[in-house]
């Protein structure tokens, strides 16, 4: 866990060094931003570094010394990596870790983008210090990107090169939906990868735009409850990946949501595998860290009533994980 921790602030280090230009504070509404301001011809243009907050403002004083460093924080990553594979953190795969690292390098989790999913869940296990259980329930082929349309809104900023770009040259093609102009959806020929984008709803799940990321996404109700506050956390691919994932104890509970909202067709594995990763997760964040586990589900029991009835459906087939949250 020491080694990951170190390995996420050496990638959070670098997000902030990389940034060339002047760093500025913008207010937008009640919260403000950093970004780094620089002429790019006749005009000014603004990179979006980060929300304004205790650690982004102690890179920012850094920032000459941790530019001045970039090649010894490489080396150290690279070393940590190894030491990370040979203690048995499970690597993110060649397929998922290509898309992942091209992801960044357009600005997708700078900008907001969050994994979610199964995806995410396999993240955990260095943030969390646990081995990932065995079998179908960390297996996935797809990775499912969320923002919140708002903050896309507000950044003023966009991924570069554009995201259509990227795929194009990982071979991806979009997948048309009712919309054939509304994309939302990306298939990798031959690997059988999936990218799709979501943010959140308040109502009707319609296709909506992610302005910062320059795509649409597909709008689901209960998701803020899931992406609000994320974290960074490292794909372990190369000398490591700086993504952006939900909390895990948020993520724990919003598959007890999903999981009921579903589809119960006969033969549905998707919300079995839901409740497996719920109960995993449960387990060992109750031994943990139980008080933000307790949160997260108080949290999540205030949103209204159908909320609590998607989690209470969920929990009936899972007495021993509502044991656990009762007890709380």
């Amino acid at each position: 866990m020491s080694a990951y921790t170190d390995l996420v602030r050496l990638l959070r280090d670098d997000a902030v060094s990389d940034s060339e230009g002047k760093p500025t504070l913008k207010q937008r509404g009640e919260k403000a931003y950093w970004y780094a301001a620089r002429r790019v011809g006749t005009e000014m243009r603004f990179f979006y570094i980060g929300e304004d907050g205790a650690e982004t403002r102690a890179r920012i004083d850094q920032i000459e010394a941790l530019r001045a460093t970039a090649k010894e924080r490489q080396a150290e990553r690279s070393r940590l990596v190894r030491l990370l594979r040979a203690e048995g953190m499970t690597p993110t795969d060649r397929a998922t870790g290509s898309i992942l690292s091209a992801l960044a390098g357009a600005g997708t989790f700078r900008l907001g983008g969050t994994i979610v999913g199964t995806n995410a869940f396999r993240l955990y296990e260095g943030e969390l210090g646990l081995r990932l259980p065995l079998g179908g329930v960390a297996n996935t082929g797809d990775i499912d990107m969320a923002q919140f349309e708002k903050l896309s809104l507000a950044l003023e900023d966009q991924v570069d090169p554009g995201l259509a770009e990227t795929f194009s040259t990982l071979k991806f093609d979009p997948v048309p939906g009712l919309d054939p102009a509304r994309i939302w959806r990306w298939a990798q020929g031959g690997s059988g990868q999936l990218v799709e984008f979501l943010t959140p709803a308040f109502g009707e799940e319609t296709i909506r735009d992610l302005p910062a990321l320059g795509v649409n996404a597909q709008a689901l109700n209960y998701l803020n409850f899931l992406i609000a506050e994320p974290i960074h956390a490292a794909a372990i691919y190369r000398s490591g990946v700086l993504v952006q994932v939900p909390r895990p104890e948020k993520f724990a509970i919003h598959k007890l949501i999903i999981a009921d909202r579903r589809r119960e067709d006969a033969g549905n594995l998707k919300s079995s595998k839901d409740r497996e990763q719920a109960a995993f997760l449960i387990e060992v964040l109750a031994d943990d860290r139980p008080d933000d586990l307790r949160r997260a589900y108080a949290t999540a029991m205030n949103v209204g009533p159908r909320c609590r009835e998607h989690i209470a459906n969920s929990l009936t087939r899972m007495p021993d994980t509502r044991s656990v949250l009762n007890g709380l």
